[in-house]
């Protein structure tokens, strides 16, 4: 894990630079200004909604008795809200990504790749398109595992667990994608999420610990979650920029740093090779 720790450092250093501050605002912007229009317009209707559904259905009645069984009872005015909080959180953290992916991590890639890669072929092996597909893809999933997981946020420990295994299954997917697309070759790419899967994973979950915290604190307070909404909702996007951002330069020089290894490797095979026949 040498390697994870020492991209991890490179990675802090890196997020502290100008350039790298000043890029956190362009998605912030993008993501604040989508979300702003859609709770103006569908927030209210989508709690007037589930708040009818409890009572068509006497939902209230049986909450109400779950969470006074769990000590929870304070919560029982809140739960539509809460609910309606919790389904949209996952689509915040889609388009966070998105708005990485497209207008961050190129920056990204350029910074680590042109300062301490400048040598390293680009075989493009990647595209912006395939970016999309990726989180897109990965989130199909991502969003079903955190439907099934809801009812754990009565548990917000369990919640926690949850969420740092999915961030980081999905951190990794995508941020992978991302810091290769422009250098590695897709046989490269395949070969590298393949050799270093577990390493991978640590770092998407590490990241994750850091993208569970907004879903698990507003859950701890719930009924300040619901008043304030709109502001712990652009709170929580900045955050997960910064996070994102953070992680595309950690997975940027670990994965740069492994697919030069594999390329000295592979040239030392080759020459091993033409070495061998030659004699």
């Amino acid at each position: 894990m040498k390697s994870v720790l020492n991209a991890y450092g490179r990675a802090l250093l890196s997020q502290l630079h100008g350039k790298m501050l000043v890029l956190s605002i362009v998605p912030f912007l993008l993501s604040v200004a989508l979300w702003a229009v859609l709770l103006y317009f569908c927030l209210q209707p989508m709690v007037d909604y589930l708040h009818l559904q409890f009572v068509a259905h006497d939902l209230f009645g049986s909450s109400t008795s779950w969470l006074n069984a769990l000590g929870l009872g304070v919560l029982k005015t809140v739960v539509p809200p809460l609910i309606a909080m919790l389904t949209l959180l996952p689509l915040m953290i889609l388009t966070a990504l998105i708005f990485i992916g497209v207008a961050a991590m190129p920056f990204v890639v350029r910074h680590v790749g042109g300062r301490h890669y400048p040598q390293l072929e680009k075989k493009r092996g990647g595209s912006i398109a395939g970016s999309v597909a990726a989180a897109l893809g990965g989130f199909a999933i991502f969003v079903l595992a955190w439907f099934l997981a809801l009812p754990l946020y009565l548990f917000p420990p369990a919640a926690l667990v949850v969420q740092v295994l999915l961030w980081g299954w999905l951190t990794q997917r995508v941020m992978t994608y991302d810091a290769l697309a422009d250098y590695a070759s897709e046989e490269e790419r395949a070969e590298l999420r393949r050799a270093h899967r577990w390493q991978l994973m640590a770092i998407g979950v590490v990241s994750g610990v850091a993208g569970a915290i907004p879903g698990v604190v507003w859950v701890g307070g719930a009924t300040i979650a619901v008043v304030f909404f709109p502001f712990l909702a652009a709170a929580s996007i900045w955050l997960y920029v910064l996070i994102f951002i953070f992680t595309g330069l950690w997975f940027e020089y670990y994965c740069l740093e492994a697919l030069q290894q594999l390329r000295r490797r592979h040239e030392h095979s080759t020459q091993r090779a033409v070495e061998s026949q030659s004699e």
